[in-house]
């Protein structure tokens, strides 16, 4: 049974949803960045609205190329060409198609017709371009086909429960009183809440309480894996906005040192009003703004975590539109960064300590690959304890690798 659409109860809204894929498509912006724009040009939309123009924007961002090539649109992003892109995406999603003169040219049965035309080209079907889907078979094998269409799903919304204030159980009973129910834990992830609807968390009480931060499952697992103890001395070498620094500390209790590095103080900044409002005292940022910076640290770490640069194939899930934006060369580009990176960085892990290296992408030449590459080429000075992938269709959740060595010599 098809669902009805209201054209007339969301006509401002879809004029704001063409206008966030104007930028996204046409002036390269951020959706994140594009869907901003639109809802500080509308500040009195109550949370149904600014729900409606997010999902929608997002939703028609992750299935683009069937969307387009369905609808048979081809050039800039027209008027008519936008509204026939909306009225595909309406069908495709199961409504009614309204009747209106934004639609003229659009029928449904020729529109389900096309749909399922392309839903047997799976580089179409889940909106990749050529060039990725070349690669991902490349890459993955007979996997490729579950694990993009596993990266095309809408995600769902993941907090980590700050260990130094709360357990997960507790804040599912404390989301639930601020009128945020059908919570639920996630076995494999420990400090994991996963929200069955999405909700704006950043309003709670809770949120500015600093008992929880918004961070995939899988994520979660990296400083896990790092296997930090209270009172140890610990460098995140590409701490960015911090989402593993602060786990880390809430894995030490708030004990020892953290020193996190990134080339960009901004993000620090960042990091540095998250800490505050969790109440962690122990992270020190630095910027790198010399090879001095790296040199001073060298065998000073217990343990040392480097979540480097990657192409973000991981997390399509929540950057829809990056597919869009990544080619083959800046993959290309971000691996040999990867290995300067490891080769550069890894010394500030003393003898005996250990390094976590991790990337949020599906691909094995920026994971598995690189890891064999490094010891290759450094083989008398670390030893391989382990590795973990999350697949996106095994897990639910982002697409993460992350290996274990320890420092020998």
């Amino acid at each position: 049974m098809t669902k009805r659409f209201y054209l007339k109860h969301h006509s401002l809204h879809i004029r704001a949803v063409f206008s966030a894929l104007i930028d996204v498509f046409e002036e390269n912006e951020y959706a994140d960045k594009a869907i901003e724009k639109v809802m500080r040009a509308n500040k009195r939309w109550d949370v149904r609205e600014r729900g409606f123009v997010s999902d929608v924007t997002y939703d028609i961002i992750r299935n683009w190329r069937l969307l387009v090539t369905a609808s048979g649109t081809e050039g800039k992003l027209t008027d008519k060409n936008l509204w026939s892109i909306f009225g595909t995406y309406l069908i495709f999603d199961g409504y009614e198609l309204p009747e209106s003169s934004y639609f003229k040219g659009l029928t449904e049965k020729k529109t389900i017709a096309q749909l399922e035309k392309f839903q047997k080209v799976r580089k179409i079907r889940e909106s990749v371009p050529d060039w990725l889907d070349i690669i991902g078979e490349k890459e993955l094998g007979k996997t490729w086909d579950k694990t993009i269409r596993a990266l095309n799903q809408r995600p769902t919304i993941i907090l980590r429960a700050n260990s130094l204030k709360i357990t997960p159980k507790e804040l599912q009973n404390i989301l639930a009183e601020e009128k945020i129910p059908d919570s639920s834990l996630i076995s494999w992830s420990p400090d994991a809440v996963e929200l069955k609807y999405p909700r704006n968390v950043f309003r709670t009480e809770a949120f500015h309480k600093g008992l929880f931060e918004v961070q995939d499952a899988a994520s979660q697992m990296v400083s896990e894996f790092l296997n930090v103890q209270p009172g140890m001395r610990v460098v995140d070498a590409c701490a960015g906005a911090g989402g593993k620094t602060l786990h880390l500390a809430a894995l030490m209790k708030n004990k020892g040192r953290i020193i996190a590095l990134d080339v960009k103080e901004k993000k620090l900044q960042e990091l540095k009003k998250r800490a505050a409002r969790a109440e962690i005292k122990i992270i020190e940022t630095r910027t790198i703004d010399s090879s001095k910076i790296i040199k001073r640290l060298k065998n000073t770490a217990d343990r040392l975590l480097l979540d480097v640069p990657c192409s973000g194939l991981g997390v399509l899930r929540r950057n829809p539109d990056s597919k869009w934006k990544l080619t083959p060369e800046e993959i290309e580009r971000v691996k040999i960064i990867q290995r300067e990176l490891l080769i550069n960085f890894s010394d500030i892990t003393k003898t005996g300590g250990k390094m976590v290296y991790a990337t949020c992408s599906i691909l094995p030449s920026e994971g598995e690959e690189q890891i064999r590459w490094f010891l290759k080429q450094s083989e008398d000075k670390w030893k391989f304890i382990g590795e973990k992938r999350y697949l996106p269709e095994l897990y639910h959740a982002d697409g993460f690798y992350m290996a274990l060595l320890e420092r020998i010599n």
